[in-house]
């Protein structure tokens, strides 16, 4: 049998991919996201799925879904430099994009995607962020709104070297690595914006600032928050549970 790997990677590539398959990998079955055009991608797999328990699928995408066609009318791609022109924003969720073992440490990266009629409701990413982001962002969102002052969210990178960013923004390109963002309320919404220093701040989308919108988000952050840190100690369960193989 192969030896262990050093680099574990379930890959969901969240912008459009969304179908389930269930692959089955040295006689154990694993549920996954893979585009509906391609076959499922798996990299590099650190360990053998034999006699291993599938992580659960927390399915983020139905349980983090929010309509925004009552709410005051928001949009996204608002930046000057977006990808696209300016697109309502019908519902928003949340979608677990990947999830890695590396270097003796579990993460993931999840996506923020809107929904817009003008584009038959496909998903759309607007940020990419991983574990540590979104307790700090719905905090932040929820004290710009309630307190009405704008607030700056600064983006700590990690300490070691790396080139891993915590949060992207999809607005003006691929995946724009993000340093802050600013939260601007208004009388009916909260502007999110890029911190660009004395570059100014480049808009990008909005969100609403009614009571009904922040308890749906408190909700969703939380109920992503619980899901997305399971799905953290279960990889480092498996991970501890699984022992180097070596070649014969």
């Amino acid at each position: 049998m192969a030896a262990l790997c050093t680099w574990t990677r379930f890959h969901f590539d969240k912008l459009g991919w969304t179908r389930l398959f269930t692959v089955v990998w040295n006689g154990s079955s694993l549920e996954v996201a893979a585009p509906e055009r391609d076959e499922t991608v798996i990299e590099e797999l650190g360990f053998a799925m034999a006699d291993t328990p599938a992580i659960t699928d927390r399915n983020l995408e139905a349980t983090t879904n929010i309509s925004l066609k009552r709410e005051p009318a928001c949009f996204a791609f608002l930046s000057p430099r977006s990808v696209s022109p300016p697109m309502p924003i019908d519902s928003i969720n949340l979608d677990l994009a990947s999830a890695d073992y590396f270097d003796g440490r579990a993460s993931l990266w999840t996506a923020l995607e809107m929904r817009s009629s003008v584009s038959d409701e496909r998903p759309t990413a607007i940020l990419g962020f991983d574990e540590t982001f979104l307790r700090p962002f719905a905090r932040a969102l929820i004290e710009a709104a309630t307190t009405r002052a704008a607030y700056r969210m600064t983006i700590l990178q990690e300490a070691r070297a790396s080139e891993r960013c915590r949060v992207v923004e999809y607005v003006t390109g691929p995946g724009k690595a993000l340093e802050e963002l600013m939260l601007q309320p208004f009388d009916n919404v909260v502007l999110i914006s890029a911190a660009k220093g004395k570059d100014g701040d480049e808009t990008l989308f909005q969100l609403p600032r009614t009571d009904t919108f922040l308890r749906a988000f408190a909700k969703m952050a939380y109920v992503a928050d619980q899901a997305l840190h399971d799905l953290l100690e279960d990889m480092e369960r498996m991970a501890r549970q699984r022992k180097p193989v070596t070649n014969n």
